[in-house]
């Protein structure tokens, strides 16, 4: 019995002796709660030198982690067991973590760069007057294709995809919203649509552009149409921005009935425990020059208007990457449909995927 007392008794010594260490570490180089800030964003989603010079400027140590999908980091901020200070969610997500109440209001006084967001970027449906988020990045969702595997043919609409010609040809990314939201733009109705017979009426004509789906795919969508794998993808304007860097063959569009307005948008946990840091990256991040170098290195679209005039002008006046106004009037973002709703979304798609086979 003594000999186990002297084992838990030398463990309980060791890891005090560790977190003292670790702690006098931490301090000795000046990382205290208050200057430590814990970001939790995507995989290679910020310039690297951004986070240095923002560590120069504050004295804020960031601590960097990534995650791979808003479900994953969801769970892991509903759990608790680390306390973020920012994290990066997609619209949707964070009208979710709205409801289950693991977001921080803003205090926009602390925000002064936030004047430099597009207007029409701001006050949307799944953040009224941006109460609890800052747009970060955006895009659409569309079309990518490679004309020299088409004969040299065009793709401007979602009508287009149904075409005999392209038979086996299609690419669909695997997700609901996505390829249930095609089909009803195809027919000019909204992506937010809960009516039960567009709903179905929707689902029925993406049962006939089956002979054109080679598969329903994820992230593989971008190796294999740099690959030329097939001539078609439907994906989002970020993973086409890959496509295009690895094939030049390769275009993208928007189609001209409309599509989805994507936003993934800097958010303050509940569990927060630098508050202030929290804000300081925030305005940091929305300082135009940061916001262009920003957007330079990950190729996605700001939404900060000032930034434009930091970026090269082939960038800025790619209206495949940086819409119209008159287009993007036509783009809607995903609203919350409730959990029921979303699960008959999903239930039409499945029934899509199951057509299929």
């Amino acid at each position: 019995m003594s000999k186990l007392v002297r084992l838990f008794s030398l463990i309980f010594i060791i890891s005090f002796a560790l977190m003292y260490l670790t702690s006098h570490m931490n301090s000795s180089q000046g990382y205290t709660s208050g200057n430590v800030l814990n970001v939790y964003n995507w995989g290679d989603y910020i310039d690297p030198d951004l986070i240095k010079k923002f560590e120069k400027e504050t004295g804020i140590k960031v601590i960097y982690e990534t995650f791979d999908s808003n479900e994953a980091m969801m769970t892991k901020i509903s759990q608790g067991g680390t306390s973020y200070d920012i994290s990066v969610p997609s619209e949707y997500a964070i009208s979710k973590m709205k409801e289950e109440n693991l977001l921080l209001p803003l205090d926009q006084s602390k925000l002064p760069n936030l004047k430099y967001i597009d207007k029409r970027f701001m006050d949307l449906s799944f953040d009224p007057k941006n109460q609890y988020s800052i747009p970060y990045f955006w895009g659409t969702v569309g079309i990518v294709y490679n004309p020299k595997m088409l004969g040299g043919k065009e793709i401007k609409s979602w009508n287009d995809l149904w075409d005999p010609e392209f038979k086996n040809q299609i690419f669909l990314v695997d997700g609901a919203r996505e390829v249930m939201g095609m089909g009803l733009n195809s027919l000019h109705y909204s992506l937010n649509e809960t009516n039960e017979e567009r709903l179905l009426e929707a689902k029925n004509k993406l049962d006939k552009l089956t002979p054109n789906v080679k598969a329903i795919i994820g992230d593989e969508i971008k190796l294999l149409i740099a690959n030329e794998e097939a001539a078609i993808g439907v994906t989002w304007s970020g993973e086409a921005a890959d496509i295009m860097w690895e094939n030049e063959d390769i275009d993208y569009v928007v189609p001209e009935e409309g599509s989805n307005l994507w936003f993934d948008n800097m958010v303050i946990p509940k569990s927060a425990q630098n508050v202030e840091g929290a804000h300081k990256f925030i305005n940091f991040m929305l300082d135009p020059e940061n916001a262009a170098q920003n957007a330079e290195y990950i190729g996605y679209s700001t939404p900060n208007a000032k930034a434009l005039e930091y970026m090269p002008e082939e960038m800025t006046s790619d209206e495949r990457f940086y819409p119209s106004p008159e287009l993007t009037e036509r783009l809607e973002v995903y609203d919350n449909l409730g959990k029921k709703m979303l699960a008959h979304y999903n239930d039409l798609f499945l029934e899509f995927k199951m057509h299929r086979k």
